[in-house]
């Protein structure tokens, strides 16, 4: 399965779109969180909201998540060790108040489990090379991982 979120305080209409368009190819059940976004996807199951348990599990199940570059869902994936795919919300498309999440896929590009598709077009191929990674987690060290762990927790503001 693959998962996708949006968060819940914005739509992305542009990412789920286009997952709603490539779901028929890709050979497993999309599950899509898609916020408070207008598209409605008709390839995908697609749920405005998902609660906390129930989108740990889909975590847990999940080959791949795809994302917008919201650092909470990035410390999701590096706590249940999950490849990520990110694909930033842009200001000048009137998708964010400013372009953060273009900097935070920036400094996150090319770290082991994260993989950036700057836009639409690279979703495909940035999805094959999320579903073919194997055992990329070996590449993150003991304490980095106790970081993510700890850092995951504080922000979803439960115990470490």
């Amino acid at each position: 399965m693959i998962i996708v979120t949006v968060g819940m305080q914005l739509g992305f209409d542009r990412l789920i779109a286009a997952m709603d368009e490539l779901a028929p190819g890709l050979g497993m059940p999309v599950v899509a969180q898609i916020g408070k976004g207008t598209y409605q996807p008709a390839h995908m199951e697609a749920r405005p909201k998902i609660a906390p348990a129930e989108f740990e599990t889909l975590v847990g199940e999940a080959k791949l998540i795809v994302a917008h570059a919201g650092i909470g869902t990035v410390l999701t994936a590096a706590r249940c060790r999950k490849p990520i795919l990110l694909m930033p919300r842009r200001a000048d498309l009137g998708e964010h108040r400013n372009d953060h999440q273009l900097a935070t896929v920036r400094k996150l590009a090319g770290r082991p489990g994260i993989l950036v598709a700057a836009d639409e077009s690279e979703l495909a191929s940035r999805i094959a090379e999320g579903l073919a990674l194997e055992d990329w987690t070996a590449a993150r060290s003991p304490t980095a991982h106790q970081l993510h762990t700890a850092l995951a927790a504080f922000i979803e503001n439960r115990a470490v």
